[in-house]
C-alpha cells in the first residue's frame, strides 16, 4: 500500500511540474512583453506575469493533476490564488535578493525563484486547495 501511495505522490508531483512548465512559459513569456516591450516595472510585470501563469496552472491542475470533481470551483481558485500569492511573495523576494544583493542576471534570478517556489506551491496546493 505504501508503495502505491509513493508512485502515485511521484506522479502528482511530475504532473505538477509538467503543468508547471506551460505556466512558467506564460510566466515567462508575459513577463518579457510587458517588461521589455511594455517598459513596465520589473517587479510588476513579474507580478502581472505570475498570476496569469498561476491562473493558467489552476485550471490544468485541476483538471488533470488532481482531477478535482468539486462544484466549488470559485472557492478552489480563491484558494489556489492564496497559495499562488504567497508563492508570489516569496518569488519576489529571491529575485530581489538575487538581483539587488546577489547580482545575478534578473532571468537567471527568476528561473531560480521559480524552482525554488515550486516545492511551496506544490505541497500548499495538494494540502489547502484541491
Amino acid at each position: 500500500m505504501n508503495e502505491i501511495f509513493t508512485k502515485a505522490f511521484i506522479l502528482k508531483f511530475l504532473k505538477f511540474g509538467v503543468v508547471g512548465v506551460s505556466g512558467t512559459a506564460i510566466d515567462f513569456g508575459t513577463t518579457w512583453l510587458l517588461k521589455e516591450k511594455a517598459k513596465i516595472n520589473k517587479y510588476l510585470a513579474n507580478g502581472i506575469a505570475y498570476m496569469c501563469g498561476a491562473t493558467s496552472n489552476f485550471f490544468l491542475n485541476r483538471w488533470w493533476t488532481f482531477s478535482s470533481q468539486k462544484p466549488e470551483i470559485v472557492e478552489q481558485y480563491f484558494k489556489f490564488l492564496g497559495v499562488s500569492l504567497v508563492g508570489l511573495g516569496l518569488n519576489t523576494l529571491i529575485i530581489y535578493l538575487l538581483v539587488n544583493k546577489g547580482n545575478q542576471n534578473f532571468y537567471v534570478s527568476k528561473i531560480a525563484a521559480t524552482l525554488l517556489v515550486l516545492i511551496w506551491n506544490f505541497f500548499g496546493n495538494l494540502m489547502f486547495t484541491f
